[in-house]
């Protein structure tokens, strides 16, 4: 069972990127998605979060209207759309899959925003 983050890069103040997650090896559809990231020498923060089936999106003050969490059953996938992104948007971005007492992350994308 796995997940893996793709679409991180570097990109300028103000653009966008879309990471994907996709999972594999377990029942996808049942796991709560959360996206987290950490920066250097910071602790890991939480970026934003989807139900199961794809409903409730819940994000931190700091990327809300900004970001966009979704989640694809049929893909076993999910997506953070970043969109007017700025400096200090700059970490490692982690994928979180978690069903009770069982959960699995990704290794990780780096997103790096500067001019």
């Amino acid at each position: 069972a796995q997940l893996v983050e793709s679409g991180g890069g570097l990109v300028q103040p103000g653009g966008s990127l879309r990471l994907s997650c996709a999972a594999s090896g377990f029942t996808f559809s049942s796991y709560v998605i959360t996206w987290y990231r950490q920066a250097p020498g910071k602790e890991r923060e939480l970026v934003a979060a989807i139900t199961s089936f794809g409903g409730r999106p819940d994000y931190a003050d700091s990327v809300k209207d900004r970001f966009t969490i979704s989640k694809d059953n049929a893909k076993n996938t999910a997506y953070l759309q970043m969109n007017n992104l700025k400096p200090e948007d700059t970490a490692v971005y982690y994928c979180n899959a978690r069903l009770g007492a069982s959960a699995y992350w990704g290794q990780g994308t780096q997103v790096t925003v500067s001019s």
